[in-house]
């Protein structure tokens, strides 16, 4: 049964599928491996290497392909954009295909696909891609247009590499360009019940399936892992010994300063990273409250929090444009981990690049202000409002936490004191701080901190 199926034919359809805006990358892929789960593992791991490396460099594979093709990429039939840029891939990135088998499988596949009339097109356009690459003589775009240049060698969109030039300067913008590219190993957060040995056991044992594991420079609790097969098969996993998380994410909990016995509503939770280290800080004598809009998304919070064995975490559906009166003044600290552009999470979910807009950013603004005025009315009176994202864009975090101070009249509230050592910059002192891939080791995150003052109703 597994001979039938053609994983280079399921990337193609992939591609397609993300170029049709039918969903992420990571879960259609995901939702392809689980599909296809009797397939080898060397096959699930070549279909996810080539579908993500596709939508990675996507950008400089088309730019190669359009010095050899007299007809340019965007006007391709879709089927053979996704063949060729597939086939490129394989040629340019994947040392352990030879370059014959790329071009030979990529023809057979616009053959079997009712394009035999365009086999002689794919073979020539790869052929000549490939004897390029042989000779060394690949073609590359101009230096002289530094944005230009870097939209093609690190495949983001124009506007955005003009964006973060003008907003972080050319030193970060390379930096973080550079960390988008680079392998992204899995960080973890171990349980703080477990002891000193307790953990070492643990670390020894993943160590022993080949897991190369090093901790994280910020925080005592946290391991970043590669060379592993999947968190499924991990010792400690099914038994909630750790969780799958970034630092980043971690700090926004450790800027709540969540203590035992509080009340913490995480408005939109999933996939409940934050939420359960919230539940582990407020212990059992707390509560946590996880909401999100959707059944689906709940679902990936109700898994961790069984898994981690968290029984006064409570999950409850609801839309967090919604004015809940019973929660007014209610929460110790509220988590607001809003719906966001994602471009601090670029070298992990590569398609958000085609998909934002400046017209996007500029109604996410807007949407994340509508939830804010709605969701800070839950902080009691002395409370905390930790609001965060998973950007890097001042329109979602600069000018929003300048909206909850002046118009919601919120107080900020330094987060020096919360933050690692390398961490402690200027703007924690004033409520936040903006982390950046390439300068930290984390993913790209914006975290500030609100006090509520006795008497604000926020209305």
């Amino acid at each position: 049964m597994a001979n039938t199926v053609n994983t280079r034919e399921l990337a193609a359809e992939l591609l397609m599928a993300v170029e049709k805006d039918e969903g992420f990358s990571s879960d259609l892929v995901r939702g392809t491996l689980n599909k296809y789960d009797y397939l080898d593992r060397r096959d699930k791991a070549f279909l996810k290497r080539l579908t993500e490396g596709c939508l990675e460099k996507q950008i400089y594979l088309d730019f190669i392909l359009n010095q050899y093709s007299n007809t340019p990429v965007k006007k391709m039939k879709p089927l053979i954009r996704a063949i060729l840029r597939s086939g490129l891939y394989q040629i340019l990135f994947m040392e352990q295909v030879p370059d014959r088998a790329a071009i030979h499988e990529a023809v057979n596949l616009a053959g079997r696909r009712n394009f035999v009339n365009l086999k002689g097109f794919v073979n020539g356009v790869l052929r000549s891609a490939a004897a390029a690459k042989e000779h060394g003589t690949p073609p590359e775009p101009s230096k002289e247009d530094l944005t230009q240049y870097w939209s093609v060698t690190h495949s983001i969109p124009v506007w955005l590499v003009e964006k973060w030039r003008r907003e972080l300067g050319d030193q970060l913008t390379e930096g973080m360009l550079d960390a988008f590219e680079k392998p992204q190993p899995v960080t973890i957060r171990l349980r703080e019940f477990m002891s000193a040995e307790e953990r070492g056991e643990l670390l020894s044992q993943m160590a022993a399936q080949g897991v190369e594991i090093s901790p994280h420079p910020y925080l005592p609790y946290a391991c970043r892992l590669t060379r592993l097969e999947g968190v499924h098969r991990l010792p400690g996993y099914s038994q909630g010994l750790f969780a799958v998380q970034d630092a980043s994410s971690m700090l926004c909990v450790e800027a709540a300063d969540i203590r035992p016995g509080d009340f913490v509503l995480d408005v939109c939770a999933a996939p409940g990273g934050k939420a359960c280290l919230a539940a582990d800080r407020t212990g059992p004598e707390g509560r946590v409250l996880a909401r999100d809009v959707s059944d689906i998304k709940l679902s990936a919070v109700e898994e961790n929090a069984g898994r981690l064995q968290i029984d006064w975490l409570q999950v409850q559906l609801w839309d967090a444009l919604v004015y809940d009166e019973s929660m007014e003044g209610k929460a110790d600290v509220v988590l607001a981990d809003l719906p966001c552009s994602g471009l601090g999470i670029l070298g992990k979910k590569q398609d958000i690049r085609y998909h934002v807009t400046s017209e996007s950013l500029t109604e996410l603004q807007q949407l994340q202000r509508q939830i804010l005025a709605v969701v800070s009315r839950y902080v009691k009176p002395g409370g905390t409002l930790v609001y965060s994202t998973c950007t890097i864009d001042p329109l979602e975090n600069e000018d929003n936490r300048a909206y909850i101070t002046d118009e919601l009249g919120l107080t900020p509230e330094s987060i020096e004191e919360y933050l690692p050592e390398q961490l402690r910059r200027e703007s924690a002192k004033d409520g936040y701080i903006q982390l950046i891939p390439g300068q930290d080791d984390c993913d790209g995150f914006f975290i500030s901190r609100f006090r509520k003052n006795a008497g604000n109703n926020n209305i």
